[in-house]
């Protein structure tokens, strides 16, 4: 299931395998270490075609306050904060109530929801365009912040359920026995037992789905229509129709629009890390 492990006398093998690696991670950073670099050149400099070269002069103090003054990115951003906080805690604590009764509970018909929390990730966001759209102009939410906290709530919960049921599913039982033996309510097992065990889930969960919801373009211009509600990943499209020629400070507003993501990273980095080693190692 797992690739062997190249013997440390297998030279040629480990050489090969480090090449690889390294021409592997230097493509893939190749398009980020270009956007980087265009968004410190000068508009001088992109005009004369030099795009690849080593800046002859950083205008990165320039071009990063270009991006807050002439144009809405701050107002993109702001509402992207709005949309994807709220969603991810919407989406944390349904996925966990979910998971917790569907794990530890089970009745009649929950092999069917469950079946229904994980089928609907299988579904082509281009069929459900028209009836959310529809749904949300019914709802009085269309071309609202609440439109795209809604939708993404409900959609990201089916993934978030499957995550969080399987991860509970896997704790000890004796912990659930023991704490119905000293009368605990099914909410105290929930609030004092489970929580603090899956907090690591939690944190990777919160990073996932922080991720997904902020990157979203798809359902941004699908349920947005006016500049003052439209997240970050809609308002970039736009600032790159109308600062055609000025790659710059496009490039400046993405760099500026990717690291939310990264820094919730090395915020939650700890228990993310313990979540993914955890049960490597027995006690």
């Amino acid at each position: 299931m797992y690739p062997r492990p190249i013997p440390e006398d297998a030279k040629i093998q480990r050489a090969l395998y480090v090449g690889g690696v390294t021409l592997v991670v230097a493509l893939w950073l190749l398009p980020l270490l270009a956007v980087m670099l265009t968004s410190i050149r000068s508009n001088e400099e992109l005009m004369a075609g030099n795009y690849w070269g080593w800046p002859q002069k950083f205008s990165l103090v320039e071009n990063y306050t270009a991006v807050f003054e002439q144009t809405a990115m701050l107002r993109f951003f702001l509402n992207s904060l709005l949309i994807t906080i709220p969603s991810v805690i919407g989406v944390l604590i349904l996925s966990t109530l979910t998971g917790f009764v569907l794990s530890r509970y089970p009745f009649r018909g929950s092999n069917l929801i469950f079946a229904l929390f994980v089928g609907g990730n299988f579904l082509p966001a281009q069929v459900m365009m028209i009836p959310v759209r529809d749904l949300m102009v019914r709802l009085g939410l269309y071309d609202t912040v609440y439109a795209l906290i809604v939708f993404h709530i409900a959609f990201q919960t089916g993934f978030a359920t499957l995550f969080m049921r399987n991860f509970i599913a896997a704790l000890p039982g004796e912990l659930f026995q023991a704490a119905r033996a000293e009368g605990a309510s099914p909410g105290q097992i929930l609030r004092h037992v489970v929580v603090p065990l899956v907090r690591p889930a939690l944190a990777a969960l919160a990073i996932l789905t922080f991720t997904f919801i902020w990157n979203d373009y798809f359902w941004a211009i699908v349920l947005t229509q006016s500049d003052a509600v439209k997240p970050v990943t809609a308002g970039l499209n736009n600032l790159r129709g109308e600062w055609t020629s000025a790659w710059n400070i496009v490039s400046a507003a993405t760099i500026f629009v990717a690291l939310p993501p990264v820094v919730m990273f090395f915020l939650m980095q700890k228990h993310f890390i313990s979540g993914l080693t955890m049960g490597a190692v027995k006690g």
